[in-house]
């Protein structure tokens, strides 16, 4: 059943329901008993059941066959179609009826299975037709999405740089904001620390300008109170002493020894200013000495006894006196300390009345720079709140950015997914492509007419075909006889092509080498066609660069360009020339490589593996990565090949140059190895020696070019006859060109004509060469590539530039 199914293209309902409904039953048992085998046992019946039987299933396979939706809505499988071809009747020898019976019957089932067959045929052209319509127009939009997807990369790409500058913008500004709102913050900080210790010394000043202005008023009440009582002793002095001239002017009278005592008593008015709590005893004194004078007036004689008490009262009053003295000397130096306390008191209270003007100045002007601060605090807040604003704003716009970016990243990977696919889906195509153009293909190109030649006023030998078919593709030789040779290639460029048109026409087959595959260019033609301008060119002039330097920007380009969807190459360099069938090393910085003055040099061999890589021992590989590097390697190999003079060139090259580069690529991302290689040969020149007029060296060298390219000719037509035999180890040439020509490459040759006249039998040798090499039919070549990477050592990783 397994097979049933998969052999059977698929069905609706509705058909099958049509199948089953369109087809009788016993027909459907019929065919079933047919795939069996047939019937096995018929019985043998009268002619009219025979007859009426007859009638019976001619007329249904009739009726059934008329109706066309019925016949053609049957289907069959495999193995009921090979049952059916393969079914054998089983017929009696005597029973017609019988066997025209299961003859028709078998007939009108193969007409069933014929009718379905066409319409299955009709249907599946319709389908590849609408395949062939669809497979172009995913084609054309696969291109047009890929340009769409390009722009849209390169928006997408402008306009993330954009945002990343704005977002990194926006980050320094917040940090810039934050950074000044700190700062705010600190000097904010620091200037209420400084307000609060500054208002802390000024309540420390103040108690302590309090503290002195109370201890100023207690000194200088006690100053006012020692200076009243100073007063109030100075003016008691001299109440006394008024006193006392009265009392000697009445004791004089009295008694002269009173003079004494009035002498003491004036000392003692004198010395008794200073005298404050005795002045109570002194008026009792005084009184006592009023009522004494008064009794010594009345009694003379009582004054001698109330002398003596006065004496020993002014002893008393003189000790009084002299305690009295002593506290005023002490009172004085109170005074005096006082005072010089009182004067430094108020130098101190000036000097703070002086730091307290300034430091309320100071206090002012840090009021001031306190609500300077406060208002750029408050500016500060205001811009600090609209930064934070803003900040919430670009962050949100940031993560709106950041989701954006993450979903062009998702797209961005798709399209990179698409791209890879697409990738894969052109090199499929590509190659299929060319694959269709033929593995051996060959170009056509004319050189333009030098001074040196000798088409002077002879009609042109070459002419182009105008026709549609033959339009670019044909060419025609004119002999001096007016005879024509048409001939057709797949690409004619005639004697105005530009070397920048003839590398668009092999840009593919170069592409070919990063896919994966082995492809093989070589020009022929006789000594000054032009092959080594077509292939090499003058690589200092930008318009006039050949195919190699070319195809190797092309290589290095597209290798660069290819890194975005993670492919890395790696590509090894080596150019040799064929130079008498001796193979020489360009590259080599010994130049005794060959035979030189009799002096055997390094011999090469050429050796072929079982992948159909060609490698050639001991030639020397260099690992390029710019194509800096391959300029002057080329520049080296062209130093190092041998050239020489002829009468058909002035410097004719006189060996095969062969460059190779192998590329190998890896795609970590898909798990993909490709190896490709591209051979670039500059062939010498083909001509004869009676053209050539080649003596001694000139004469070996030309013929040693002629016999390995007749070699090359016998290999071309064995391979164009099939022969089993192909002659490839004939010319190192050929060996070496093995792979290219067998089948396992992509192979381009151009043939180079000269439109010289005098060179139409070179040019007619070299076309009919090209034209057997066109009708060569090879295998189909193989794309070396592996589907994972293999495991290797750390130590013997690739470095891929």
């Amino acid at each position: 059943m397994a097979s049933r199914n998969q052999n059977r293209p698929p069905r609706s309902p509705s058909s099958k329901k049509e199948v089953v409904e369109g087809i009788p039953l016993d027909k459907r048992r019929r065919i079933g008993m047919g795939r069996t085998g047939g019937a096995t046992n018929v019985e043998r019946k009268p002619f009219g059941t025979v007859n009426r039987k007859l009638d019976v299933t001619a007329t249904s396979d009739v009726g059934s066959c008329a109706e066309g939706s019925d016949c053609g809505n049957v289907e069959f499988t495999k193995e009921e179609v090979d049952a059916l071809v393969n079914e054998r009747l089983k017929m009696k020898k005597f029973d017609h009826k019988g066997n025209l019976e299961l003859v028709s019957e078998l007939n009108a089932r193969l007409k069933v299975c014929i009718k379905w067959f066409q319409k299955r045929d009709e249907s599946h052209v319709e389908e590849e037709g609408k395949l062939q319509i669809a497979l172009d127009a995913s084609e054309k939009k696969c291109t047009e999405t890929e340009a769409e997807m390009k722009n849209k990369e390169e928006t997408f790409s402008a306009t993330i740089s954009e945002l990343r500058q704005d977002n990194a913008c926006l980050k320094e500004r917040l940090a810039k904001e934050e950074s000044e709102k700190l700062d705010a913050i600190a000097c904010h900080r620091k200037e209420n620390e400084a307000r609060i210790a500054l208002e802390a010394l000024q309540a420390s000043l103040t108690k302590d300008l309090e503290k002195a202005q109370q201890d100023i008023l207690a000194a200088n009440q006690r100053a006012a109170s020692v200076d009243d009582m100073y007063k109030r002793l100075q003016e008691y002095n001299l109440s006394l002493q008024q006193y006392n001239s009265k009392l000697h002017a009445e004791l004089e009278v009295a008694r002269e020894s009173l003079k004494r005592v009035e002498k003491e008593k004036s000392t003692i008015v004198e010395n008794h200013s200073t005298l404050r709590g005795r002045y109570s005893s002194l008026q009792d004194q005084l009184n006592l000495a009023r009522t004494a004078q008064d009794e010594a007036l009345n009694q003379k004689d009582t004054l001698a006894n109330e002398v003596k008490c006065l004496r020993g009262e002014l002893q008393q009053v003189r000790e009084d006196r002299d305690r009295q003295v002593a506290q005023v000397q002490a009172l004085t130096s109170d005074v005096v300390k006082y005072k010089e306390s009182s004067g430094e008191s108020c130098a101190k209270l000036e000097y703070h009345m002086e730091k307290t003007k300034s430091l309320e100045e100071t206090c002012s002007s840090q009021r001031e720079q306190i609500s300077l601060l406060e208002h750029q605090l408050a500016a500060a807040n205001e811009k600090l709140k609209m930064s934070d604003l803003s900040s919430i704003e670009t962050r949100t716009e940031f993560e709106k950015q950041k989701r954006t970016v993450r979903e062009l990243q998702e797209r961005l990977a798709e399209t990179e997914n698409q791209l890879v696919e697409g990738e894969k889906l052109r090199k499929k195509l590509h190659n299929t492509i060319l694959e269709l153009k033929g593995n051996i293909r060959v170009f056509c190109r004319v050189r333009p007419v030098l001074p040196d030649d000798g088409a002077g006023s002879e009609p042109p030998v070459i002419s182009y075909p105008t026709s549609t078919e033959a339009l670019g593709r044909g060419i025609d030789v004119i002999q001096s006889a007016g005879q024509k040779y048409p001939f057709t290639f797949d690409k004619v460029f005639n004697h105005d092509a530009s070397q920048q048109e003839v590398f668009v026409e092999i840009s593919q087959l170069v592409q070919s080498a990063l896919d994966g595959y082995k492809v093989c260019i070589f020009a022929y033609g006789q000594t000054g066609s032009g092959k080594t301008y077509t292939m090499m060119g003058r690589p200092e002039a930008a318009e006039q660069k050949g195919l190699i330097p070319r195809s190797l920007e092309q290589i290095f380009q597209t290798s660069q360009s290819l890194m975005a969807q993670g492919w890395k190459y790696k590509m090894q360099a080596s150019m040799l020339e064929i130079y008498n069938e001796t193979i020489r090393d360009l590259l080599s910085t010994n130049k005794s490589s060959s035979t030189e003055n009799g002096a055997p040099g390094k011999q090469y061999t050429i050796k072929h593996d079982a992948n159909g890589n060609t490698h050639v021992t001991d030639l020397t590989i260099v690992d390029v990565c710019r194509i800096e590097e391959i300029s002057s390697l080329l520049r080296q190999a062209a130093q190092s090949r041998s050239v020489g003079k002829t009468q058909m060139n002035e410097q004719s090259s006189r060996s095969h140059f062969v460059f190779t580069l192998r590329i190998s690529g890896v795609n970590e991302g898909t798990e993909q190895q490709v190896q490709g290689v591209l051979n670039l040969i500059d062939l010498a020149g083909s001509e004869r020696l009676s053209r050539s007029g080649a003596t001694g060296d000139r004469l070996k060298e030309t013929q040693a070019i002629n016999r390995s390219l007749s070699c090359l000719s016998d290999v071309i037509f064995s391979l164009a006859k099939k022969e089993d035999h192909v002659p490839f180890r004939n010319s190192k040439l050929t060996y070496l060109l093995q792979p290219c020509l067998g089948g396992d490459s992509k192979t381009l040759m151009f043939v180079n004509i000269s439109p010289d006249p005098s060179s139409v039998g070179e040019s007619l040798c070299s076309l009919r060469f090209a034209a057997r090499v066109n009708a060569c039919e090879i295998g189909i070549p193989r794309r070396q590539m592996l589907a994972q990477i293999p495991a290797r050592p750390a130590d013997s990783r690739l470095s891929y530039g």
